[in-house]
């Protein structure tokens, strides 16, 4: 019996580390669940063009200096040669779904996909899955990015996730945005048991599955990121290096929080290493570093200091104590990660002491493998159901 042939579709040619590695995690992850996976290869000149201007000017409006501009061209080919490498649907117009291939499923996620404040990638259709040719649609860690929960969706797309076969998020705000399905789940599951019918006598085409995750409300499933629920697909954590070293990792970081890490740094003796991006306060830079340099150099730190969700995500992975100082753009998902997983005090902000801040670089919770692990259990029962 052949698999069932499975889509992936996501920002996967974003160039960023976050995006590759949620992507292939996925789509391995996936495959691993003996399922035929493979991403959607969407493809934009006008998403393109911007991706590549903010790869060599990140930090708009403060612009990046030239001198760099070698080494975010190196990063940006090997994320590019990464990708490229990746099980990839033949190419198709991003602006129209149906010349995409055709699915048994689509999952859709995980990242920000349904970012109405994203700057290239908002309002495409493709991402509430209009025109795609799939018989069932799932969205896998989706989420709203900081299009914030109190200015609501429109009807417009509220009606086209409504269509899909089931649905998970990654962070509170995004699950608040679709409390109006999980309202039409309970309400149909309700006139369902009134006429003596059960829920999954329901055709699935005709009603949204919110159930398989484990909990006992009608809510939007929260599931793992793909990187932390496959941690298979990355490689473990390499001998640690001679040198003690702690990676930065993000850019455009509060004065106090560099102030602070600087003098974390000077206290402990360690250097700071820079990856992806320029630091001033960095001893060492990476900013040309592959996708797997990423990994090995999180894998083999003593610490990470981060204001990006996937600089947390690969701490926790690789074992390794972090803080991070949340920006505006990305706090709804890094809060919820840290929350579900026992971190929540390693998110600092202004006024964490010294003290506080040098034992969060130290120590993670005794118990973070075990909530990973229920964490993984829920997140792996959602796809039982979502991709039955």
């Amino acid at each position: 019996m052949a698999s069932r042939k499975v889509g992936v579709l996501t920002f996967h040619r974003s160039i960023n580390y976050g995006s590759y590695w949620q992507a292939r995690c996925l789509v391995e992850g996936l495959r691993a669940r003996g399922l035929d996976a493979e991403i959607l290869d969407h493809r934009s000149r006008r998403v393109e063009w911007r991706e590549a201007r903010n790869a060599f000017q990140p930090t708009l409006p403060v612009r990046t200096d030239p001198r760099h501009f070698a080494a975010l061209g190196r990063k940006t080919r090997a994320l590019i040669a990464a990708v490229n490498a990746l099980p990839l649907s033949p190419p198709f117009p991003l602006e129209d779904a149906a010349r995409s291939p055709g699915y048994d499923a689509i999952v859709i996620g995980s990242d920000e996909v349904w970012n109405f404040r994203h700057p290239w990638y908002s309002g495409a259709s493709i991402f509430f899955g209009e025109g795609l040719n799939a018989d069932r649609l799932v969205s896998y860690a989706a989420s709203f990015g900081n299009h914030d929960a109190a200015d609501g969706i429109d009807p417009h797309w509220l009606e086209r996730l409504r269509r899909f076969h089931a649905l998970s998020v990654r962070d509170e705000n995004s699950r608040a945005m679709l409390a109006p399905l999980s309202s039409d789940r309970l309400s149909s599951a309700r006139a369902e048991r009134s006429r003596g019918t059960s829920v999954g006598q329901a055709a699935p085409s005709s009603s949204l599955e919110l159930a398989g995750s484990g909990r006992k409300d009608s809510s939007i499933p929260l599931v793992l990121d793909p990187c932390l629920q496959f941690p298979q697909v990355i490689p473990d954590a390499a001998a640690r290096s001679d040198t003690r070293y702690a990676v930065v990792y993000g850019h455009s970081f509060p004065d106090w929080f560099t102030a602070q890490l600087g003098r974390w740094a000077d206290a402990t003796g360690t250097r700071l290493v820079t990856i992806g991006y320029p630091n001033p306060i960095a001893d060492d830079e990476r900013i040309d570093a592959t996708p797997a340099d990423f990994s090995t150099l999180i894998a083999g730190a003593t610490a990470v200091a981060t204001n990006f969700f996937h600089g947390c995500v690969f701490a926790i992975r690789h074992a390794r104590p972090f803080v991070c100082a949340a920006s505006p753009y990305r706090r709804n998902k890094v809060q919820d990660l840290t929350r579900a997983l026992g971190l929540g005090d390693h998110l600092v902000e202004d006024g964490t002491s010294d003290a506080a801040f040098a034992h969060l670089l130290a120590v993670l919770p005794t118990d973070l493998p075990a909530r990973l692990a229920a964490e993984r259990t829920a997140s792996s029962r959602f796809l039982d159901h979502a991709l039955a």
